[in-house]
């Protein structure tokens, strides 16, 4: 596709001046909605980044290195005739904002539209190829109304729940933190020891679709990392669920009255039980200890009177320690309850102890013990003298103790001191032993997950409010939908506290409302939402920013998405992504979305690192975008960045090295102002044109921008070699392929060449298989099996040629005497000769 041509224009100087061509172009995509996407229109791409938290400090290297590959990406898909929506926005509620208004004395509500307008200002100075015409920050009411409906959806369908929980809290913050979020004992963000305590919180029931997030991965075309890290946190086990039934402890049901000195009326009694999951069932034999998380609801009734002092100051201890130190911590501590529990496999008593090594967020709190086959209990049972059994072996005479270390290395060792199950192995023996114990009463089959559910409550201020009223009389109460935003007021003292109850609760106007189902005194709730939550569904928000009576429109929605291609950083490869897809299946199950995965495709962008080391304040290393723009230009910055290595592993940033670009954008731009509009292209550089034209439609799909920057450059090597002045058409088509990735001069250039309308709506260039094959080909002559030489001949030569060339060749010839006996060619490839 070609647009009508025009005279060049005379406008710009004729030396490249890459200020005043990113100027013109950007104001000119703007008078003419260039960049603008017809959401009506045919073939649609919705190509996608994730979308930044807008920090004081603005934007990073890393952050245009990121927008930068999907921009490519997208201006291709484009120039190939897709509609393309590429939109923008902030994701710039959360603590880190909170935190630094807190720091520099300043409201967020002034802090960050700053931080964003000064975004705006970067990516607009990048040259994307952004509809801001869609732009939205997660801060906006008329975001934020929809993410509040978001929840009441889940709340509908009974997937929101609130719930007491032991969570990690930072006293320096004064808010909850996510496992991930704690360093060694220690908050990621402040570095403060990080402390165990139990709020109120709310949850989603991400759990009950742990089976279709995890079976869904194997279908989708994202980076094989990304879905590995999925795989590994949702983290699928197959197992059994085993009942210990506690010694001389029953639970009684029912009612009584006393009369003339006795009990009389209906009551029932059942042993109380411990549930464990275990993966190894096959090692039961060998349980000769349980263990309980210090929080385990039934700690009270085991602890006995002669234990019960020290029990209680165990868990006390416990209670000050993070979560994250709980799991890590090499040093075993514990305390006997007391109690013990029958093994169902041996019916022997085994005592029952609490840890701290174990947790009540994973499975049911408890386990059974194994020394002689688990590290942690080998440990635990040495410190404190516990009985050691060896049940797996590495043969079935290998009935000894292990005295000195747990046997570890037995998924495939026999089964000894197990009774019948003795000699077999242990693939076998699981099975089998789960069927004996289910026939008994004592265990069932189960799968488990180590994904728990989301917990989405916050402490603090900068967030959406969650939107629940409490009422006396009703209990909780969601807000109405008509009644949304719930909005955030502008609160003046926003400081969290040590008490763990938002500061949203010092606004008595606010917090203070009437219940919306029966009008009775009530009170809202003051946890805000998680930031993940914001960003669980922006996707969906983007076609549909303008409007303000849906969070998405259906007929919108079912036509832009899923996501065709999504670019990000694998920091996110576990919970964005994962809350995203639940999220979406959530909607879908409750018929407002079509499909059930949100991003067809997904690639991890790489890091990039400055002169060998990582980019960090403390180093003064840190790449500030702004200023290699101005010296250099977008269009050579952005193709730089690109150029730093492939795209999904990222690069080491050197100063000096964005010269070379540069030099190859100058000697493009006069290439194509000293082009020779009349005569005939040269053969060979057209030759290599249409290789190049090959070469970077391959890479750009693949995202191999370095290698398609690789071939440009050789290709412009090749057009300009001796010096030569290259004939218009020999150049016209690199204006397009360097398009993309340097968008404002391919933009002039292609005006230069006379051509009326962006060079994004030209096409890609066409592709001739016939212009890019080359003339001559290299053959490899093999005599006797062994390769002895190579000749250029004619493509497509036929065999009596291409002999005739080998046994020309002295350094051939040698190692033929007389006549060949077999003669093997394969066409523009081998000739082997049998002698």
């Amino acid at each position: 596709m070609t647009d009508t041509t025009h005279p060049p224009t005379a406008d710009l100087p004729a030396a490249y001046d890459p200020s005043a061509v990113e100027r013109k172009w950007q104001a000119r995509w703007e008078e003419r909605g260039t960049n603008h996407t017809d959401l009506a229109g045919p073939d649609p791409y919705y190509t996608l980044m994730m979308f930044p938290y807008p920090s004081a400090e603005g934007l990073h290297v890393g952050n245009l290195f990121a927008f930068t590959g999907n921009d490519i990406h997208g201006r291709y898909q484009r120039m190939r005739g897709h509609t393309v929506f590429e939109p923008l926005g902030y994701d710039a509620f959360g603590i880190h904002s909170e935190n630094y208004a807190l720091k520099v004395g300043v409201h967020p509500l002034e802090l960050i539209p700053r931080n964003i307008a000064n975004f705006r200002r970067q990516l607009r100075r990048a040259g994307l190829m952004v509809d801001w015409r869609y732009e939205l920050s997660t801060t906006d009411a008329s975001y934020y109304k929809w993410t509040q409906w978001l929840f009441l959806q889940l709340y509908k369908r009974g997937l929101a729940y609130k719930k007491q929980a032991a969570v990690n809290w930072c006293p320096f913050d004064k808010t909850v933190l996510a496992n991930e979020q704690v360093i060694n004992g220690a908050c990621e963000r402040c570095g403060t020891q990080v402390e165990q305590r139990f709020l109120e919180q709310w949850f989603f029931r991400i759990t009950d679709y742990a089976g279709r997030l995890l079976d869904n991965l194997d279908r989708l075309d994202w980076s094989e990392s990304t879905k590995t890290a999925q795989r590994n946190w949702i983290g699928r086990s197959e197992g059994a669920e085993v009942a210990f039934r506690v010694q001389d402890l029953m639970e009684f049901a029912g009612s009584a009255t006393v009369s003339g000195g006795g009990l009389s009326g209906e009551v029932t009694s059942t042993p109380v039980e411990i549930r464990v999951f275990t993966t190894r069932a096959d090692t039961i034999f060998g349980a000769t200890f349980l263990v309980v998380a210090p929080e385990h609801p039934l700690v009270d009734q085991l602890a006995t009177d002669e234990q019960r002092e020290e029990v209680e100051a165990y868990r006390a201890a416990a209670a000050r320690q993070d979560i994250v130190t709980r799991k890590v911590n090499k040093d075993k501590t514990g305390v006997f309850t007391g109690a013990y529990a029958i093994n169902p496999a041996t019916g022997e008593p085994i005592p029952i102890w609490i840890a701290d090594y174990v947790l009540m967020e994973y499975g049911t709190g408890a386990i059974m013990a194994v020394p002689g086959h688990d590290e942690r209990d080998h440990e635990f049972a040495r410190r404190f003298g516990l009985p050691i059994v060896r049940v797996v072996a590495a043969d079935a005479h290998d009935t000894a103790p292990p005295m000195d270390a747990a046997f570890t290395d037995d998924e495939q060792g026999v089964i000894v001191n197990s009774r019948q199950f003795n000699g077999q192995r242990v693939p076998a023996a699981k099975r089998a032993i789960v069927a004996w114990l289910s026939g008994h009463g004592a265990a069932r089959a189960v799968v488990n997950y180590r994904l728990h559910d989301w917990c989405i409550s916050r402490q603090r201020y900068w967030g959406p409010p969650i939107p629940i009223v409490y009422c006396d009389a009703c209990g909780p109460v969601p807000v109405p939908e008509r009644d949304l935003p719930v909005a955030l007021p502008p609160l003046e003292d926003f400081k969290p506290d040590d008490s763990g109850v938002s500061p949203l609760a010092r606004d008595e106007a606010w917090y203070r409302v009437s219940c919306p189902q029966c009008g009775k005194p009530a009170r809202r709730e003051t946890d805000v939402s998680d930031t993940f939550l914001d960003s669980s569904w922006y996707f969906l928000r983007y076609p549909s920013a303008d409007r303000a009576d849906v969070a998405f429109d259906p007929a919108t929605t079912k036509h832009w998405l899923p996501v065709n291609s999504y670019i990000g950083g694998n920091e996110h490869a576990v919970l964005h992504l994962l809350y995203s897809r639940f999220v979406t299946m959530v909607l879908h199950d409750a018929g407002l979305l079509e499909f059930e995965e949100p991003f067809t495709r997904f690639r991890a962008h790489g890091t990039i690192i400055r002169e060998g080391a990582k980019m960090s304040k403390s180093r003064g290393n840190v790449v500030n975008p702004d200023e290699y723009v101005e010296r250099w230009g977008a269009d050579a910055f952005r193709t730089y960045l690109m150029f730093l290595g492939p795209y999904e592993e990222g690069g080491d940033f050197r100063d000096q090295s964005i010269s070379g670009v540069r030099r190859f954008l100058d000697r493009l731009w006069a290439s194509v102002h000293e082009a020779a509009r009349d005569g005939e292209p040269d053969r060979d550089v057209m030759r290599k044109v249409h290789q190049t034209i090959r070469k970077v439609a391959d890479d750009i799909p693949a995202l191999s921008y370095n290698t398609a920057i690789a071939a440009m450059m050789e290709c412009v090597n090749v057009l300009r070699a001796h010096e030569r002045r290259p004939q218009v058409r020999e150049v016209e088509p690199l204006v397009q392929l360097v398009a993309p990735f340097a968008p404002h001069i391919a933009e002039e250039l292609w005006e230069t060449l006379g051509h009326a309308g962006s060079v994004f709506d030209a096409g890609w260039p066409a592709f001739d298989a016939a212009l890019a094959a080359e003339e001559s080909v290299t053959v490899a002559v093999q005599i006797g099996g062994r390769t002895r030489g190579t000749v250029q001949v004619p493509r497509d030569a036929e065999q009596a040629a291409v002999l005739a060339a080998a046994l020309a060749e002295p350094g051939i010839a040698k190692f033929v005497t007389g006549s060949p006996k077999k003669v093997i060619y394969v066409r523009n490839r081998l000739l082997n000769l049998v002698v």
